[in-house]
């Protein structure tokens, strides 16, 4: 099946036509219907949205990029399908961010497909799936990371609720069980000592199966938990805030993922003092701010959850694809891989780098709190999200995993 082409081209033309010869092509596969469409969706304008400044920037090769949308339905099976179409359209780039059982999926098949097809490599942008074997055990040199694995984004998060006097001694984990959340729930008892807390208890559920979370919410209050740290995401953070609102849950949450629009009006009043941490505050830097309204004026709206990195990750590849010049009219993806490990930039929120020896992107991550504070109020209620700290890609970073064996070519 074809994908959806999209113009995202500049200067009035499409980019759905030949101009000037092949364009390079950019495959998003992404959960643009079901359940998970909340984070495929965002994730989808973001990316075309920092394609059409590459692009209004000249392109690469004189010609703007075409980004095809592809939908993988929210599950690694159709992901992969989805990969074989792209490939027989003539993508070059796959990007894709919304999980990371999706993405271990199409790394894999990337990672694979490589060894098969030398000298017609894909190269591999994931702009938001956050499981740490993606950067450990299974990385490789075709697969870039754009966000922060889930042991920066929680050992962030508790960093700064403790210096903020929030997170207390009694911690609940609750996680999607599936590779990220499983990480993330390791992350939370393995930084238990760094936030001086003991955890009370940590549940898994399915991933985006649970349309009922009240059973959760009365373990969580039934435990004493001061703080639920969670990284739920999509369906399953929306209705985990609604079920904590209905019992009226005492408990702070911290979570990576709060920023999600909807979320807030969930959660309603008892959203005041939960936190979370991300790429990108739009009230943390004047840089933020005009971005934000950049983003709004392009897209209708600011940007918020995976939206940020999403575009700052496209930001970093425009900026190595730059460097790279056509062989007899193509791209080197080979030498793209090499020009991105070791890009830098300055997006909205500081400095970002790409660390070679892993893929894995070191990035500024912002703590913010919920608060009636905050300059810009979201779902339509008197909240916002007020920044608390913003930790360097240095306070951030965690080592590079022994588990990562990078192979480069020749």
């Amino acid at each position: 099946m074809k994908g959806k082409c999209i113009a995202v081209a500049a200067l009035g033309l499409s980019a759905c036509g030949a101009v000037w010869g092949a364009p390079l092509k950019l495959a998003l596969i992404e959960s643009l219907s079901g359940p998970q469409a909340s984070t495929g969706l965002p994730l989808a304008t973001a990316v075309k949205y920092q394609v059409e400044k590459i692009n209004a920037a000249g392109g690469w090769n004189g010609e703007p990029l075409v980004v095809t949308e592809y939908d993988n339905q929210g599950g690694p099976a159709g992901a992969s399908d989805k990969l074989k179409a792209a490939i027989a359209d003539g993508a070059q780039i796959i990007v894709q961010g919304g999980g990371s059982v999706v993405a271990g999926q199409l790394s894999e098949d990337v990672r694979k497909y490589n060894l098969r097809n030398k000298g017609k490599e894909l190269l591999f942008l994931n702009v938001g799936a956050g499981a740490l074997d993606l950067t450990g055990s299974k990385c490789h040199f075709h697969h870039f990371r754009f966000i922060s694995n889930t042991d920066m984004t929680f050992k962030a998060l508790i960093l700064a609720m403790k210096e903020s006097g929030d997170l207390g001694t009694k911690v609940y984990s609750i996680y999607q069980n599936y590779s990220a959340g499983v990480d993330i729930d390791g992350a939370v008892k393995k930084f238990a000592g760094l936030g001086g807390y003991t955890v009370v208890e940590s549940t898994g559920h399915e991933l985006n199966r649970i349309q009922d979370f009240s059973p959760y919410v009365a373990k969580i209050k039934a435990s004493g938990a001061q703080t639920v740290l969670t990284g739920n995401w999509s369906n399953d953070l929306l209705l985990l805030m609604k079920s904590a609102k209905d019992a009226g849950l005492a408990a702070r949450f911290g979570t990576n993922f709060l920023d999600q629009p909807g979320n807030i009006a969930n959660a309603g009043p008892t959203a005041l003092g939960h936190y979370v941490a991300h790429p990108y505050d739009i009230e943390a830097t004047p840089e933020s701010e005009k971005f934000a309204e950049d983003y709004k004026a392009r897209t209708g709206h600011y940007p918020a959850f995976t939206e940020p990195a999403a575009a700052f990750g496209m930001m970093m590849f425009g900026a190595a694809l730059k460097t790279v010049q056509p062989e007899d009219g193509k791209l080197n993806v080979n030498k793209l891989g090499l020009a991105l490990e070791q890009a830098r930039i300055e997006s909205p929120m500081g400095t970002s780098i790409m660390r070679a020896e892993d893929h894995q992107l070191q990035l500024p991550i912002v703590v913010s709190k919920v608060s009636k504070d905050a300059k810009y109020k979201v779902d339509g209620t008197d909240m916002g999200f007020k920044p608390v700290r913003v930790l360097s890609a240095a306070e951030s970073g965690v080592p590079v995993q022994d588990t990562c064996k990078m192979n480069r070519p020749q």
